[in-house]
């Protein structure tokens, strides 16, 4: 099996938002504290301009840099993952506030 290929800045951006997002997650739903809710709501504010900042990176080298096409297209694709993560999270976060 073939390792997939990345670059370094879209699979880091992209492991420190989903990691730090679960984190926050798991610490609202065990301690049930509004505090994390808050941080949640701003980490989730600055995480989506520093994704959108390296994706619009990312795809810019997509488009323009031909020899590292391939990592880069990843790197777009891992960082687009969040999206669906962060939505599956604030519907967690709904149905765990009713």
């Amino acid at each position: 099996m073939k390792k997939i290929k990345c670059s370094a800045l879209g699979r880091n951006t992209f492991l420190i938002s989903f990691l730090s997002g679960t984190l926050l997650l798991i610490c609202y739903l065990v301690s049930k504290a509004d505090l994390f809710m808050v941080f949640g709501f701003y980490f989730v504010v600055i995480a989506a301009v520093v994704n959108l900042l390296v994706l619009l990176y990312e795809l810019m080298e997509f488009l323009t840099h031909i020899p590292d096409k391939k990592s880069s297209g990843n790197s777009v694709l891992l960082l687009l993952v969040n999206i669906p993560i962060t939505i599956l999270y604030m519907g967690i976060l709904i149905n765990f506030k009713l």
